[in-house]
């Protein structure tokens, strides 16, 4: 049987709301092994001057313990 651990995130990227995703999961995966989903709880933006300039998430990312 596995146990299966949620960390939560804030990720921000300048291109798109998937980009910050991957950014949130490759941060993530520098201490954490065996990243199973990431759950994207809420979806923001900045506007400046009538544009859309970052797209900020608020992720939930699984993985599995590891027996040690």
């Amino acid at each position: 049987m596995s146990v299966v651990k949620v960390i939560e995130l804030l990720a921000e990227s300048e291109q798109s709301w998937e980009d910050a995703t991957r950014k949130a999961v490759a941060e993530a995966a520098r201490s954490v092994r065996g990243i199973r989903s990431v759950y994207i709880k809420e979806m923001q933006a900045t506007v400046d001057n009538d544009q859309v300039r970052t797209y900020r998430i608020n992720a939930k990312i699984s993985f599995v313990v590891e027996n040690t």
